[in-house]
């Protein structure tokens, strides 16, 4: 496997690009992982404070001692740790922009998420703001470009809000798509955060490859 591509390192964080089909971190029996890449090419220790999904790349951060490690984690419950997101679904929703608010419900054994319809034990609320940027009509239907800004980070959370409205993401037969792949089209494009050190905001982006469907919009 190539290097994986750093966008900021020093003593405290590594800002890096996680290729998808590369698990975030550790499992024992899975294949590669972001940590153990890191680890190996910097040989400094990582640690994993916030995950995308196996079949899902884009922009990640990772700390460098545990001091970092808990203030990273300190900011994504306090939602200072923002995310953006790059989609691309199946058809068109209903609004060109709007908010999702859902309660989901994970059930572990599946790992797999649910919108319900009522608060009970296990369901937690889930919001994020989207934007259509682009629509192409495709041999597959028509195919939107989304711009996403989670505002709670639930598993699974932008793949089964968008699905639950019958505008599945391309390749995630999970959640609905006529198309099953491994790798699912969703990009982790912005992340923004208070260095776990000084304190002072940062922000990198990071774009998908120029394969399909991607290479239908200009990004």
């Amino acid at each position: 496997m190539e290097d994986i591509k750093i966008l900021y390192e020093d003593k405290s964080i590594t800002v890096c690009v996680k290729p998808p089909l590369v698990l975030s971190q550790q499992d024992e029996n899975g294949p590669a992982d972001l940590v153990s890449l890191l680890s190996q090419q910097t040989n400094v220790e990582h640690k994993c404070v916030h995950r995308l999904d196996f079949g899902v790349g884009g922009t990640m951060v990772y700390a460098r001692n545990e001091n970092a490690a808990s203030k990273l984690s300190v900011a994504i419950q306090n939602r200072s740790f923002k995310k953006e997101y790059l989609a691309v679904i199946y058809g068109i929703p209903q609004e060109s922009d709007g908010i999702y608010k859902d309660l989901l419900f994970k059930d572990s054994k599946k790992n797999k998420s649910y919108v319900v319809d009522r608060v009970r034990k296990g369901v937690k609320e889930a919001s994020l703001e989207y934007k259509v940027l682009d629509t192409k009509k495709t041999e597959k239907g028509a195919l939107s470009l989304v711009w996403i800004k989670l505002h709670t980070g639930r598993t699974h959370q932008i793949r089964v809000q968008f699905a639950s409205r019958k505008t599945p993401l391309y390749g995630d037969g999970k959640y609905g798509s006529r198309t099953n792949e491994k790798v699912t089209a969703l990009w982790s494009y912005k992340t923004t955060f208070p260095h776990p050190i000084t304190h002072k905001e940062l922000s990198f982006k990071s774009l998908p490859d120029d394969s399909f469907p991607w290479n239908l919009f200009e990004l």
